[in-house]
């Protein structure tokens, strides 16, 4: 081996004769390596692709070979992160017999206090304002540095949350209303600031893979609903004693959260999702190439300005869906005492698990057909406007609130067809529109893209929960 490289270095040295514009010298003359790859340095390639830095064996495989989701694990690793998104917002809102009735409840307090009647209207702000602020937030200026940095601390946040609140279950807080009060709202704020950069990073994650994988996180978003309704029925039935049923409620939520953070590491691991991630990386550097020294600064405005047709729809499904569900929705009430399920599971049936399952099977649906193209999404989408003054018209009674709007809509099966509806409609429009905003970008952005879109969601939940606490002032007032 040595006998050859000395036999290469003697020929080389002379057929080249060094001059003061020549790249090779003798090494005995100036000490300077000779370069053997004389045709890359002159296409002035970086350094790191001369010493493929950027390309490995493992990604040569990849490209040659593009893998499949086996056993659509990424797929269900990512509706089970979809469950975790919303996990906060419905694990509380399904607990408001635990905080209203029982924490904050005259019986256990011994007294009546102000906290019970206001406390569902705190967690609503208290959940989704942060959530939203540091929603947009991350877009422009991403928290924590790398993705795997914001998804693990995030996580990481709601889980202690969780456990504050496990541990608030089993103290005995009727001496202080005021104390458990104050640190439940301040836990939710906490929690809902960490979830706006799990969710907002979740969806950028996704985009980066096919379309179907961002129907898996909003397949996931609504099948949180169905589990944690489900899961409070469950904790419920098991034992009557309020206390212990919250603990076994809230710990789901840490098993779930818990699951969420060991199946993110899988995901680096799997073979079909470092080819995607490779595909997107090498994008990105074809972009950056075809620039060239162009500015490197992320046209938000552009992408925004490009995705907006769907952001708008993303933004309408959630504004209309929220307004109705689960303000107006859970306030309806049955007109017939005989009904199937009676006045202790009518809102439970009714309301929560009718949304949740078929917000979760319209979901599913947006997987196997997309209708209709971009372009028409957003006349369905504005037409479900027309479902808030059905759901107004219904036997809706607001706690407190004297109606003065006739009751149109008596018949519990026609109600019950509404809620179908309602839920059908938003898993299948909003999982379509989601799914359609990665594609209205460049490639390189379609992450951005995705962000954009989970901060339309949640702008779209905050709108609809803001115009929801109109509806009683609406049917207080307004006869038709």
């Amino acid at each position: 081996m040595a006998t050859t490289l000395l036999s290469m270095h003697s020929t080389m040295n002379s057929k080249v004769q060094p001059t003061k514009h020549n790249s090779f010298t003798s090494v005995a003359s100036e000490q300077v390596p000779v370069r053997l790859t004389p045709a890359w340095e002159e296409n002035n390639l970086p350094n790191d692709e001369l010493n493929f830095k950027t390309f490995s064996m493992d990604d040569a495989v990849l490209e040659t070979d593009p893998p499949k989701d086996r056993w659509n694990i990424v797929y269900l690793i990512l509706v089970l992160h979809g469950i975790g998104i919303l996990m906060p917002w419905n694990m509380f809102i399904n607990a408001k017999s635990y905080f209203v009735d029982y924490k904050l409840g005259s019986d256990y307090l011994g007294q009546d206090l102000h906290y019970a009647s206001i406390f569902m209207a705190y967690l609503t702000i208290g959940s989704q304002l942060p959530s939203l602020l540091f929603n947009w937030l991350n877009i422009f200026c991403p928290i924590g540095g790398k993705l795997t940095t914001r998804i693990v601390w995030s996580i990481l946040t709601e889980v202690l949350c969780f456990v504050f609140t496990v541990a608030l279950v089993m103290i005995n807080t009727s001496q202080m209303p005021a104390l458990f009060f104050w640190s439940t709202l301040g836990s939710i704020v906490l929690l809902n600031m960490a979830n706006g950069i799990y969710n907002n990073s979740v969806f950028g994650m996704a985009a980066k893979l096919p379309t179907k994988y961002i129907g898996a996180v909003v397949l996931g978003t609504n099948l949180s609903g169905t589990f944690t309704s489900i899961a409070n029925i469950a904790s419920i039935s098991i034992t009557p004693d309020a206390r212990t049923a919250a603990i076994y409620y809230f710990t789901t939520a840490l098993f779930v959260l818990l699951a969420c953070f060991d199946t993110y590491f899988a995901l680096p691991l799997n073979r079909f999702y470092k080819y995607h991630e490779l595909i997107y990386q090498r994008q990105i550097e074809n972009q950056d190439s075809k620039q060239g020294g162009e500015d490197d600064k992320i046209p938000y405005w552009r992408i925004f300005k490009q995705a907006s047709p769907q952001l708008i729809n993303v933004f309408f499904v959630f504004f209309v869906t929220l307004t109705i569900f689960p303000a107006v929705h859970s306030d309806i009430k049955t007109s017939n005492k005989d009904f199937i399920f009676g006045d202790t599971y009518y809102t439970s049936v009714m309301c929560f698990l009718t949304f949740n399952v078929c917000a979760l099977f319209g979901t599913y649906l947006s997987t196997l057909v997309s209708w209709p193209k971009p372009k028409w999404l957003f006349i369905p989408v504005v037409l479900r406007v027309v479902l808030i003054p059905l759901f107004l018209v219904c036997n809706y009674h607001p706690i407190g609130v004297t109606r003065v709007m006739p009751v149109l809509i008596e018949n519990d099966y026609v109600f019950w067809a509404l809620g179908a509806i309602l839920g059908l409609s938003s898993g299948y429009y909003s999982s379509v529109a989601m799914m359609y905003t990665p594609s209205c970008v460049e490639p390189r952005y379609s992450g951005i893209a995705g962000m954009f879109g989970a901060a339309m969601l949640l702008t779209g939940i905050c709108s609809g929960i803001l115009f929801g606490m109109m509806t009683p002032f609406i049917v207080q007032h307004v006869s038709i």
